[in-house]
């Protein structure tokens, strides 16, 4: 095309300085994030030498190109989630086609991040019906409308209900008669919960248990429990509420069905989802700052929407009936880089323009998560950036106990008993200094 090629990668930094460049665009949906961290400082330094400003941009990644918010041709900004890319999953497309294709889908929680992007990925797999369902209304409102916009041919369903009311939902799977559930709904945040523990046990205990039952009640073949690392070694009311729910899931599996499979899928903290800490620290930002952290020490697995919806989706596909699916995060990172990164990518100098300063952890959290955990190695491997692991050993009798003793618990809003009680069962372990 009459466009001459000047040279490599490697060359960039001295083309930066010898020629009149006003852009540097990212042209490789695969790069991962090292790359493109390493291309923002060559070009800051280079700005920095000729005195002159170089604005990046980059191509949108591979997953947000699966996921069809983006196409190729969509050039924008560097944000903080191309600095932590990762290489994409070659997905099995045909063995998740194989159980969504003309089958009647169910997706709690789908008014949030992670429910309203798996909501996304189902939808591309023409299901015979897909039901959403959420509590709120506004949230609900959106995704319909997305819904209605993007997926005409698809027979969407919503729903405004709570997971909690047993009846209402006895009422909907006897109505509705899904094949395959996806249950994201739950509270995540982990000082809140550790604030108000009965709201914990109530949605992310009880209304697992509930819908499990039904779907092991109505025949549901597949169902998929979204869960976190932080169930592992829990030291947090939300995480332990979240490890009991693997416990209840692998619990239902034990009694499942022919053709029936019940898992549950873990993973670390979701870029940019509702409460997470990029919108948090982006606030702060145009507020002038200052950025808060808790610790300088802290690390966190992260992933973007859509990476950990479709892997969700892959693993609904592989799982075998009881079975703790683990996503494979890649490294953590250190928060405090992960907010002198979002200063610098608002055209900023951390600690110069915007301050960094700790606040101190909050309670229940913990420096460093853990996505392994159980004994798990390399070989439990299933499937590109999919690990398998056994459900927790808290089943049968002594889970019934445990649950009968948290919801009465719960329903009389005692919390300092809820967590002796989560401690007593081993779920709950305390955060020393």
């Amino acid at each position: 095309g009459g466009v001459p090629v000047v040279g490599t990668r490697a060359d960039l930094p001295h083309l930066l300085r010898e020629t009149p460049v006003q852009q540097v665009l990212v042209a490789i949906p695969t790069a991962e994030g090292a790359l493109i961290r390493e291309t923002l400082q060559q070009v800051r330094d280079a700005s920095e030498a000729a005195g002159r400003a170089i604005d990046t941009r980059v191509v949108p990644g591979m997953f947000e190109l699966l996921s069809g918010d983006v196409s190729v041709d969509r050039i924008r900004e560097v944000r903080v989630e191309d600095l932590l890319r990762r290489k994409p999953v070659d997905l099995d497309v045909p063995s998740i086609q194989a159980y969504l294709r003309g089958k009647r889908v169910l997706v709690t929680g789908a008014g949030g991040s992670i429910g309203s992007e798996i909501a996304r990925q189902v939808a591309q797999f023409a299901p015979a019906r897909l039901l959403l369902l959420g509590r709120g209304e506004n949230s609900m409102y959106r995704v319909q409308r997305e819904m209605d916009a993007r997926f005409p041919d698809v027979e969407v369903e919503t729903i405004i209900a709570t997971v909690q009311d047993e009846g209402r939902m006895a009422n909907l799977f006897e109505r509705y008669a899904p094949e395959v559930v996806f249950h994201a709904a739950a509270h995540k945040h982990v000082p809140l919960m550790e604030a108000h523990p009965e709201e914990a046990i109530l949605n992310n205990v009880h209304a697992v248990r509930v819908l499990s039952e039904l779907a092991l009640e109505h025949g549901v073949a597949s169902f998929v429990n979204v869960s976190t690392d932080k169930a592992v070694n829990p030291s947090s009311v939300m995480g332990a509420s979240k490890r009991l729910a693997e416990c209840i899931v692998g619990d239902v599996a034990e009694r499942a069905g022919e053709g029936q499979r019940f898992a549950s899928v873990r993973f670390g903290n979701v870029l940019g989802s509702r409460g997470s800490v990029i919108p948090l620290f982006k606030e702060q930002i145009a507020a002038g700052g200052p950025v808060t952290i808790t610790d300088k020490r802290m690390t966190r697995y992260f992933m973007t929407i859509p990476e950990a919806s479709q892997l969700v989706m892959q693993t609904g596909a592989i799982a075998e009936n009881g079975s703790v699916y683990i996503l494979d995060m890649g490294e953590p990172v250190r928060i405090v880089e992960l907010a002198e990164d979002l200063v610098r990518l608002s055209g900023l100098e951390p600690y110069e323009d915007v301050d960094i300063v700790e606040v101190g952890v909050r309670p229940g959290e913990k420096l460093y998560e853990e996505l392994l955990g159980d004994g798990r190695t390399e070989d439990d491997k299933v499937f590109d950036k999919v690990f398998v692991t056994t459900p927790p050993d808290l089943h049968g009798e002594a889970l019934h106990a445990v649950l009968t003793d948290l919801l009465a618990l719960a329903r009389e809003g005692d919390r300092p008993a809820i967590a002796k009680r989560l401690e007593a069962a081993g779920l709950l372990i305390p955060v020393t200094a």
